[in-house]
């Protein structure tokens, strides 16, 4: 490699189409994961994740926000929430039920995930 090649960094290129070269053809096929339940659950929960920032913060609140972010972060990844996962939200909203009278999003997500 001599001093005037270019120099040429990739980071995370995950979720990305792209082509490099004359003749490159870049071609993307996005497959939807998860089941249509897990799709649901997925958008609950990210409604959730927001009217929770309109809420004033208690230990309650960020372990739920903590537990509904690795949630949404799994069900992106992966197309579905593991049955821990799924566990631990449970868990967390049983804790909270005077969230879940004030937040129709948190009655939402709840009734998801069978309580």
């Amino acid at each position: 490699m001599t001093g005037q090649e270019p120099n040429v960094r990739i980071g995370d290129v995950s979720g990305s189409t792209f082509a490099i070269g004359n003749h490159a053809h870049a071609e993307s096929h996005q497959h939807s994961t998860g089941t249509p339940a897990d799709q649901e659950l997925l958008a609950a929960v990210r409604e959730l994740r927001a009217d929770l920032a309109r809420v004033r913060a208690t230990e309650q609140t960020a372990a739920l926000g903590e537990a509904l972010a690795d949630t949404e972060a799994e069900l992106t990844r992966t197309g579905q929430a593991s049955p821990t996962r799924r566990e631990r939200l449970r868990e967390l909203l049983t804790d909270s039920q005077s969230l879940l009278t004030v937040l129709a999003s948190a009655g939402t997500v709840a009734g998801l995930l069978g309580l």
